[in-house]
């Protein structure tokens, strides 16, 4: 009996080191799909090259008919104005400081996004994930529960394990991809609190981790609008029936204003995501002809901080 055991539990073992990853084939660059298939998708490395390049090929084609088909559907995005009833919630987290630090550069606004028609420079989600988002959120959420599961102001729900693994080396290690450095400040010694010191202080150096704003976020240029952060929230309230969802909107009317608020895939190719007659939308990640699933390594977030002291004398 336990002969018959063991090779279940080992099965078990390895499928909880695994995840889903709904990958959009087609899209820029075959290379790029076949370096994550070889990296991270579970038996990748022996996965047969040239018949990953014929579905990615064929998923390419199909794109070429949707442009033929879909001219000009970005477009054609709708964004609805917030209910009237919404309004002290959107007041919230404008005041918010991680809405006024992350938001301060261009003209930004709230709006109800049509889901569907969102372009998205993203390729992937992780399926595990927007399934947990669908539990938590629930069927038919009131208009209340939709904005807090769109634009939340608590704490994300994600451990993160700090180890001291030097003198002047730490790590931090979490199972969310949010997690992040954020910035190098200078504080004073009435900033720090339940810290003692042998000495007076004369200031304070820390390296900050931590998360995102966590908001729904797009970037509005011209008529279109594409999906800048929130992409496992969209799906999951995508997949819910949610057509159009609350979110934070930054309008760009300069080209140079998108080297600061996109990301870098989107600041180098702008003409592939704001002009092209019918470019990755949201609404694709369901199109089987497109989305694949694949079986996946888990991953984890670490990041590795460290610094160096140097102490000498100079003429003053």
């Amino acid at each position: 009996m336990m002969q018959q055991e063991q090779p279940r539990i080992a099965l078990e073992e390895k499928k909880a080191g695994c995840e889903e990853e709904l990958w959009l084939l087609g899209q820029p660059t075959l290379r790029e799909y076949l370096d994550f298939v070889k990296d991270t998708v579970v038996g990748g490395a022996s996965a047969d090259p040239a018949a990953l390049a014929d579905e990615w090929r064929s998923a390419n084609d199909y794109y070429h008919e949707l442009e033929q088909r879909e001219v000009g559907i970005a477009d054609k995005v709708e964004c609805r104005d917030l209910d009237p009833a919404l309004a002290p919630l959107a007041a919230k987290v404008a005041a918010d400081p991680r809405y006024r630090l992350t938001f301060d550069l261009v003209p930004t606004s709230f709006g109800m996004v049509e889901l569907d028609r969102l372009v998205v420079s993203q390729k992937q989600v992780t399926r595990n994930l927007v399934e947990n988002l669908e539990r938590q959120l629930g069927p038919s959420p009131d208009l209340a529960t939709l904005f807090h599961f769109c634009l939340p102001l608590g704490h994300p729900d994600a451990h993160v394990h700090i180890r001291r693994v030097g003198s002047r080396r730490f790590v931090f290690r979490s199972d969310s991809q949010d997690v992040r450095f954020h910035e190098s400040v200078l504080l004073r010694p009435d900033q720090v609190r339940d810290y003692n010191s042998f000495g007076p202080i004369a200031g304070v150096v820390g390296l900050v981790v931590g998360f995102g704003s966590n908001f729904l976020n797009a970037i509005r240029v011209g008529k279109r609008l594409l999906l800048h952060d929130g992409y496992h929230r969209a799906c999951a309230l995508r997949k819910l029936g949610v057509t159009h969802a609350p979110c934070i909107i930054q309008t760009i009317a300069h080209p140079d204003e998108l080297d600061i608020v996109a990301k870098r895939r989107v600041a180098e190719d702008p003409e592939f995501y704001f002009h092209t007659a019918r470019p990755p939308l949201l609404r694709d990640f369901f199109d089987p002809k497109i989305g694949k699933v694949l079986q996946v390594h888990k991953l984890v977030r670490m990041i590795e901080l460290s610094y160096e002291v140097r102490d000498y004398l100079v003429p003053e």
